[in-house]
């Protein structure tokens, strides 16, 4: 849409003060002629734009005049773009909006409002039970992931016992209820829990992320070695054509494999942590599934199998 057009390249001349028509014309994906009839449009529009011909020439707003985006706050900056990062779910025209908003932030707020918005990833896959509460140093790690500043963390370990760490803390992951803090340690890449933080310092130190670091490509390969460690454990089923669908549904798609079809019948591979946890998935499907092996699963199923007909049989 053309008057979407013109507000971006007004915001555009506002964030730079000077840029050419061919400049402008790459940022806004357009041809050099149609820049040229916008920025003539804006002018004839009473918007204070003008044009310097000559080597080094282009457009300019009048005494680097300025429209006002309705007095954000530092922090208000920081939530908003926070609320727009890798992985939540934001439809395509907000994420259009927060990058014209960018160009036409004072240029103390836009270095950070940019780093506030790749500083967090919403994942809703589940790895046990989501935690109750807020961890109570989220927001100071936060702040340091998007200010770009080292921190010392007191980090409790499973067993509980806390030692202190330096780290450049990267960003955070929600993975569904549970923060997880990416960070750059003297060991390399470690992440953490954020609710295992007992104590956070931020120092006055910053640092700059690896070159190419991507938040949400960092966290699913940390993703994908926890995937694997938490499908050590597989069987081979099968089970009518009709039903694939869902049990792949209700099981997980990462976890069922199809591995050839038969007389109405698709054969699968099914993969979980445990012979215990595969065998309870597997146990509510007993009426329509057959498990061909390993053995371990097919003894847990009939130890299920035996203590539901014990509580509830006849």
């Amino acid at each position: 849409m053309r008057a979407d057009r013109l507000v971006s390249l007004l915001l555009l001349l506002q964030a730079r003060g000077h840029v050419t028509a061919a400049e402008a014309a790459a940022e806004l994906e357009v041809s050099v002629p149609t820049v040229r009839r916008d920025l003539e449009a804006l002018s004839s529009a009473g918007v204070p734009v003008y044009a310097q011909a000559g080597r080094g020439g282009g457009w300019s707003l009048v005494g680097g005049a300025r429209t006002d985006l309705t007095g954000l706050t530092a922090p208000e900056v920081h939530a908003l773009f926070l609320l727009a990062g890798p992985g939540q779910d934001v439809s395509p025209a907000i994420r259009s909006a927060l990058r014209k908003l960018v160009r036409a932030l004072p240029s103390t707020f836009r270095a950070e409002a940019e780093a506030a918005g790749s500083a967090t990833v919403l994942d809703h896959r589940r790895w046990g039970r989501a935690a109750p509460v807020r961890p109570p140093h989220l927001d100071a790690l936060q702040a340091a992931v998007v200010a770009r500043r080292r921190v010392r963390i007191t980090y409790a370990s499973r067993d509980g016992r806390a030692g202190d760490r330096d780290v450049e803390p990267l960003g955070l992951v929600d993975h569904d209820g549970v923060w997880y803090l990416l960070a750059q340690t003297a060991r390399g890449r470690r992440t953490f829990r954020v609710d295992r933080v007992r104590e956070v310092e931020t120092e006055a130190e910053r640092f700059e992320r690896p070159d190419g670091f991507d938040l949400a490509t960092a966290w699913e390969e940390v993703s994908a070695v926890v995937e694997r460690a938490r499908s050590a454990v597989e069987t081979t089923v099968t089970l009518p054509d009709d039903l694939v669908a869902p049990f792949t549904d209700v099981l997980g798609a990462r976890y069922v494999d199809v591995v050839d079809q038969a007389d109405g019948r698709t054969r699968l591979h099914v993969r979980a942590d445990t012979p215990r946890m595969l065998a309870r998935q597997l146990a509510g499907w007993a009426d329509v599934v057959a498990v061909e092996g390993p053995d371990a699963v097919r003894d847990e199923l009939a130890r299920l199998g035996g203590a539901l007909s014990a509580a509830y049989g006849s």
